[in-house]
């Protein structure tokens, strides 16, 4: 059975202030946990108009108090802008405050602007290069194995010990993250949001040919992040879809801007390249009925060789954000209808 999961990054919409967003995250957290989705991930963006999520590990810590059986992750930590010791004492915090239900998904990209990547770390021009060594001090701190021989800091211990380590995860839109996943045997997610699947083929049978079993992980394990929406209707879908195309023509030019409601986006006057651009991303987009997404997700993990598909899904409406993810779940066979409508009351 095809497991899901999800991805939010706390977007901001317009008519709403950002810190609504994060409110919203909260919200949907314990709404998909009844579901029975297997994971909640939370992005980190910095410097951005359309995201309000910069703090994931703050976010996380609220979820777990509000929560008590969905697994809960970074999708991702950004290491380059910050220290591995931090980064590992951050979630042996989460780990201690949630047991066994904390993911530390990685990523190398910056999450921003390379001038904001400098207010974050002064050292940033560099810091990228020192990624692999980054995600080896920070295995080591988190699962308290010896650091390698000779480093400066063996003696130094993260804080707080504890029987259990959280799940690292390596997250990527390229083939230089499924490459580092292999090399430490980590599970890969691909960000087939971000490419709209292009290099997936490639970075996950990288991953697959060059993984090193892990410990913990002796087998390769590879996901897929996409955007996807479901609806009553086509219709709906498609009135729903509207804000995010029209979000994507800004996207192409380099404007993150607040996410559109429908009617905003409907109103735009379009020119004809941009018609030609939105029937583009309608075209390809995981967007329609439980049934026509149901059966786009499980053709896409078949043709990948995937069992897990983490689901991003932006609207401005939270309300058909979480119809969405009930209508998902009840495709998948996550729950039962009278579950799902038990979920939508409690909501």
């Amino acid at each position: 059975m095809l497991r899901l999961s999800v991805l939010d990054q706390s977007t901001v919409v317009t008519g709403r202030s950002p810190d609504t967003s994060i409110r919203e995250s909260l919200a949907l957290a314990r709404h998909c946990e009844a579901l029975g989705y297997r994971r909640y991930w939370v992005a980190e963006h910095h410097n951005s108009a359309s995201i309000a999520g910069t703090a994931p590990e703050v976010l996380l810590a609220a979820l777990a108090a509000t929560t008590s059986r969905i697994r809960l992750g970074s999708a991702g930590v950004m290491l380059p802008h910050y220290a591995a010791l931090k980064v590992a004492e951050q979630f042996r915090v989460l780990e201690a405050i949630a047991p066994g239900r904390i993911d530390l998904g990685l990523g190398r990209a910056p999450g921003s602007d390379g001038r904001t990547a400098f207010a974050l770390n002064p050292l940033a021009e560099t810091a990228a290069a020192e990624f692999p060594a980054q995600v080896r001090d920070l295995l080591a701190w988190l699962t308290g194995a010896p650091l390698v021989s000779g480093h400066p800091f063996h003696d130094i211990v993260a804080q707080p010990r504890g029987p259990g380590a959280p799940e690292v995860w390596m997250l990527g839109s390229s083939d230089y993250g499924a490459q580092v996943a292999a090399y430490f045997g980590l599970p890969f997610c691909f960000a087939h949001f971000i490419t709209d699947g292009r290099g997936a083929e490639e970075a996950l049978a990288q991953y697959r040919a060059q993984y090193r079993p892990s410990a913990r992980h002796p087998v390769p394990h590879a996901a897929l992040c996409v955007w996807a929406l479901a609806a009553e209707t086509r219709e709906d879908a498609e009135r729903l879809f509207a804000s995010r195309a029209f979000w994507r023509l800004g996207r192409d030019r380099g404007i993150y801007a607040p996410l559109p409601s429908p009617e905003e986006a409907l109103a735009h006057d379009y020119t004809d390249a941009e018609r030609v651009r939105v029937a583009r991303l309608r075209e390809r987009a995981l967007a329609g009925t439980a049934a026509e997404v149901g059966e786009k997700l499980r053709a896409l993990a078949a043709a990948h060789g995937v069992d897990e598909i983490a689901v991003l899904t932006t609207v401005h409406d939270p309300e058909a954000r979480r119809r969405s993810y009930t209508l998902l779940a009840e495709e998948c066979g996550l729950v039962g209808e009278q579950v799902a409508a038990a979920a939508e009351v409690a909501a």
